[in-house]
């Protein structure tokens, strides 16, 4: 029977996907509506939920950790990497809602809390002085991982003697940073975050050569370190050159730090980052071919690694480039060329995710001169790690290139084929053998298996970029600009989530013609349209709660479909109680569901905890989704088969989740009796008094 259903959804999204032109179909949705191409509206829909609880794909309850009341890495990995997280956090911060965007800037504060000032120690460790833990980063540096009252300020993994500091993580700190206080307008955290931020840029600021205006760099301070190898001295040690990255991500940071500076009013700080943004921008020619892509580093004497076809070096960068593109960095027609040679170049996506280089690089310190053989084996090996690797943090600034350029069956290949990976509960990092992942040398064997489930914040990106790539989402001092890119094969479409803007809330649709604006509203208010390829929506002429329809014409460019999306499990059917008989909550559940089932009617009547009202509603849901999720049927697997251990292994790490979410929410209310309000102390008290 199960092979009868499964042959007939199949059967289905075979034929929705030949007719999305043809008869347009109708899509209700719990996160978005629409009408057209219903399998890619359900892959909207599906990947919203993964930033709610739910009983079908992992979601960001499962990188909750309680005791930090912070996000982790995920897959026991006890701590929070700029380089992972990064895709997550910048493609989520506009639609997160409470508790989790709160929790994202905890998790941040694990790097500023840390920061370098030339004399704190990283200790790493369990207390026992070691390598990492003695390190001492300059003033304003960052690092690689942090947890609570510890940091990595170097890349740990590799040799770390070699390596530099960690300068182009601290630069996508600054950019995320950045964007969290664009969009929530904050004034207090704009005067706290922001003396720390100056003190990062100032550390960048310190490498960056006079003569170029490139920033010059050793080994492994790559974002997606440690890769990058610097450069090969005739005494056998490795020096520094050019690395493209760090002016790329650095460009992102000030762009937007510069937009704060508007925001305060601040015109000393203001011209002084522009001239920073000016001298950046202009240098970025030198690091380019001259088809128009990106190299990943130059050397001092001027040879170029990362140009298809020379005889040495000749790899092309994948990371970096989509980079450029996804933050803006570039203008349209550099991004057009960097698109066209990664589109020539089927080397570099040979599983629909976009590989960090290929073919390998011969520029490792590790194994200099060579693509194979002595220093490239083990997770050196092309890719499997950093080495031509497939990583979702990457893979959603790739799907945000994409949708800037309109390649909707790019999106839809790349998201589809993460989301069969998803529903398998495999959520690996990075997925090996080039993407195809057939054999992960993590996920699959070793400390990091956990009942054959791999929930990692990595990618978390890949749905989180499904979304934020709808209306490209581009936070300035006093506006928000949205360029909708809603795919042709879609007619219309509904947003019933909320977009954060400072204190408002933007709820958006399109009636989609194309990439041209033709008409806005907002609340039903025809809205005096200025360009024809952006809506600004000014913050001061916003009402609280913002119902924003734009209409577009000038016609998308035709693309053949031919993927077919997973439809199995379903989130709609899963969350419609009349197609399924739920089990009975696990009995190690019960006597703390009870607990929160009372807690939700104590806290409804209570003035204002809204905070503590969403995080408990999460907690509720995590609770019930264990219910649904013993009761459902997750079909037969795609890439990795749904075994009986597996299912179980699946359905514990709900329940382990549920508990996690309680315990996260009883740390808090003991917080609260400790050393909280009097209003925080109410709420602490309903909730030991729910215990009796």
């Amino acid at each position: 029977m199960r092979n009868l259903i499964l042959a007939l959804f199949i059967g289905f999204s075979v034929g929705s996907v030949a007719n999305v032109h043809s008869s347009p179909e109708q899509y209700q949705g719990k996160f978005c509506s629409g009408t057209g191409d219903a399998d890619f509206l359900r892959l909207i829909d599906e990947s919203f939920a993964f930033f709610h609880p739910n009983p079908v794909v992992p979601n960001i309850t499962m990188i909750y950790n309680a005791d930090w009341d912070t996000f982790t890495e995920g897959a026991g990995w006890g701590a929070w990497w700029i380089q992972n997280s990064y895709g997550f956090s910048y493609a989520a911060t506009p639609f997160l809602q409470e508790p989790w965007a709160s929790i994202l800037q905890r998790s941040w504060d694990l790097f500023w809390d840390n920061q370098g000032d030339g004399i704190r120690k990283g200790l790493w460790g369990d207390g026992t002085p070691n390598q990492l833990s003695e390190l001492v980063a300059p003033d304003g540096g960052l690092g690689d991982t942090a947890a609570p009252g510890k940091i990595i300020y170097k890349q740990g993994d590799g040799d770390v003697n070699k390596h530099d500091w960690f300068y182009e993580a601290t630069a996508a700190c600054l950019v995320m940073q950045s964007e969290i206080l664009l969009v929530n307008r904050d004034p207090e955290a704009l005067k706290h975050y922001l003396p720390k931020m100056e003190r990062a840029c100032n550390f960048i600021e310190r490498v960056r050569d006079p003569k170029t205006n490139l920033f010059l760099v050793g080994p492994a301070c790559n974002l997606l370190a440690p890769s990058y190898g610097g450069v090969k001295l005739p005494d056998g040690t490795f020096g520094k050159g050019y690395l493209t990255g760090v002016s790329i991500t650095y460009l992102a940071a000030l762009d937007r730090m510069i937009e704060i500076y508007k925001l305060i009013g601040d015109q000393v700080k203001l011209a002084e980052y522009e001239q920073r943004q000016k001298i950046t921008r202009e240098s970025l020619t030198q690091l380019m071919t001259p088809a128009g892509y990106f190299v990943k580093s130059v050397e001092p004497g001027g040879v170029r690694h990362g140009v298809l076809g020379q005889k040495q070096f000749a790899y092309l960068e994948g990371t970096v480039n989509a980079d450029a593109v996804a933050l803006r960095v570039v203008d349209d027609r550099t991004s057009q060329n960097i698109y066209k040679q990664i589109e020539s170049f089927p080397a570099i996506r040979p599983f629909d995710f976009l590989l960090t280089n290929a073919p390998g690089l011969d520029d490792t310190y590790g194994g200099w001169g060579r693509t194979s053989g002595k220093g490239l084996e083990g997770f050196w090996t092309f890719g499997d790690w950093v080495n031509g690797g497939v990583w979702g943090t990457v893979e959603g600034r790739a799907i945000l290139m994409y949708y800037r350029l309109g390649k909707f069956e790019d999106i839809r290949r790349s998201a589809t084929r993460a989301m069969k990976w998803a529903k398998d509960f495999r959520m690996d990092a990075p997925w090996s053998q080039q993407g195809e992942n057939s054999s992960n040398p993590w996920s699959d064997k070793g400390k990091f298996r956990v009942g054959g489930v791999a929930v990692m914040v990595d990618n978390f990106a890949i749905p989180a970029a499904t979304i934020r790539g709808l209306f490209d989402y581009d936070y300035r001092s006093d506006r928000l600009i949205i360029r909708p890119r809603i795919p042709g094969s879609i007619i219309q479409y509904t947003q019933n989530e909320p977009v954060r803007f400072g204190e408002k809330k933007i709820f958006l649709s399109c009636n989609n013609g194309g990439p041209d604006v033709k008409s806005v509203t907002i609340n039903g208010k025809s809205m005096k349209i200025s360009s024809a390829s952006e809506v600004s929506l000014f913050y001061n002429e916003l009402p609280q709660d913002a119902k924003i329809e734009i209409t577009t014409s000038g016609s998308w460019t035709d693309e053949k479909v031919t993927t077919e999306y997973p439809l199995i499990p379903e989130l709609l059917l899963a969350e419609n109680s009349s197609t399924h008989v739920s089990a009975e909550i696990p009995e190690s559940l019960k006597k703390s569901y009870a607990l929160v089932q009372s807690m939700t009617k104590s806290l409804a009547n209570q003035p204002d905890p809204d905070y503590d009202r969403a995080f408990l509603s999460e907690v509720l849901k995590s609770y019930e989704d264990c219910r649904i999720r013993l009761s459902m049927d997750p079909g037969p697997g795609y890439y990795r088969p749904i075994t009986v251990e597996r299912k179980e292994g699946i359905n514990k790490f709900y329940e382990q989740t549920a508990l996690s979410m309680y315990t996260g929410f009883a740390k808090r209310m003991a917080a609260y009796a400790e050393k909280g309000g009097e209003q925080q102390k109410r709420i602490a008290n309903l909730f030991f008094e729910s215990q009796k």
